[in-house]
Formats: C-alpha cells, structure tokens, sequence
C-alpha cells in the first residue's frame, strides 16, 4: 500500500483518535489553566504552609515522568483508596487521562505564570497598595493582566506540549491517535505510512497553534 491508500483505511480511525485526543487536552488544559493559578499565588503568598505545599506539588510533577504519573492515577490510587475500605472505587481511563494531563500542565503552568508575575515591576504593587488598593484587586487588575500578556508564548507552548503528550496516555489505554495507530499497524503492518500520517495531522495542529499563537501576540501588543 502506499500513503494515499493507507491514508484512506486510516481516516476513519485517526478522526477518532484525533477526537478523544483534543477532548482530553481541551479539559485538561481549562482545568489545568485554574490549578496552575491557584498553585502560583499559593507559591508566591506569605503564609509558608502554602508555598510548602504549591512547591511539594511542583517538586512531585516536575520530578516523575508523565507516564509514571498516569499508571499511578489509573492504577495505584485506585488501589490505594480500596485498600482504606472503598473496595468499589474504579477510575475510568478518560477521568485518569483529563487527571493526569491537568496535574501535569497544572504544576508547569504555575510556574510559567509565576514567572510572569515576578517579571512585573515590583513598584507597580507598591503604588497601587500606597493608594490603598487591596492586594488581591492590585493583582486581578494590575498585576495578572500584564503577567498573562508576556507568559502568553509560554502558555501556548504548554498547550502545545500537552496536546503531544497525550499521546503517551495510549499506555493506560486511552484511545487516542496512537491508540488507533497502534491497532492499524498491527492489522495491516503499514507503519511507515501508518506514523507517518499520524506525524503530519499533529504537525498540521501545532502549526495552526503557533499561528493563532502569534496573531493573538500581535493583537495584545498593537
């Protein structure tokens, strides 16, 4: 077969494939976007309890492999939770999968806001707190604003990467594009044009990331 034939038997399986992929990382990423803020100002507050735990957090991601964290959400936790009494506890694969995605994105996330944040000028905080601002309006209207501007490449190359790891949830079971790669290579034994399809429809996504990315860069700094 060559790559036009295979990529006709292949369309119906990618669509699907390609469809849980970006259901999973979509919610991933709205949830992850929300834990990632939570986390950065539990980083950034003054009461050490927080920042012990936002940094323990961060720590255990940033430290373990994806892959290492989706078999202990959809393997290890559930055991865990059967062994305290709740014999009836199951995660299902797309709950462990949007899990470990957002637990993921959500620690990296954090610190690409968190870095942001420090790159603001400390002054601005001062002279909005001098004119008797509170500290949580000085950040929602002064500070965040600024911060989401110039972490804004760094959010979209989260997203990127988050959207290619997905691929390695294929493990735990998710029927995502390499999932369905996996099962047509196995029946037809085409896995060059198999991959190299796969290959070009993530290429084709990313690329339309990037563009949108930098369209949106040029409408926030006009």
């Amino acid at each position: 077969m060559n790559l036009l034939e295979v990529f006709g038997d292949l369309w119906p399986m990618l669509v699907t494939g390609i469809g849980t992929t970006l259901q999973v990382t979509v919610i991933s990423l709205v949830i992850a976007m929300v834990v990632g803020i939570l986390v950065c100002l539990m980083h950034i507050s003054e009461y050490k309890v927080l920042r012990g735990i936002a940094k323990f957090y961060i720590w255990i991601i940033r430290g373990t492999p994806m892959l290492v964290q989706g078999f202990y959400v959809y393997f290890a936790l559930p055991q865990l939770i059967q062994s305290m009494g709740n014999s009836d506890f199951r995660v299902d694969i797309m709950t462990a999968s949007i899990l470990t995605l957002t637990l993921n994105a959500g620690a990296y996330i954090s610190e690409i806001f968190r870095g942001a944040i420090e790159s603001v000028p400390k002054g601005q905080m001062e002279a909005s707190r001098s004119l008797g601002v509170s500290y949580a309006t000085s950040m929602r209207k002064i500070i965040i604003p600024q911060a989401v501007r110039i972490c804004l490449p760094s959010l979209v190359n989260q997203c990127i990467i988050t959207l290619k790891d997905s691929t390695i949830l294929y493990a735990i079971g998710l029927t995502e594009v390499m999932y369905q790669a996996k099962i047509f290579v196995g029946r037809t034994m085409e896995s060059f044009a198999t991959y190299t399809w796969v290959a070009v429809m993530f290429l084709v996504i990313t690329s339309v990331l990037m563009i949108v990315s930098r369209q949106i860069e040029k409408r926030m700094h006009a």
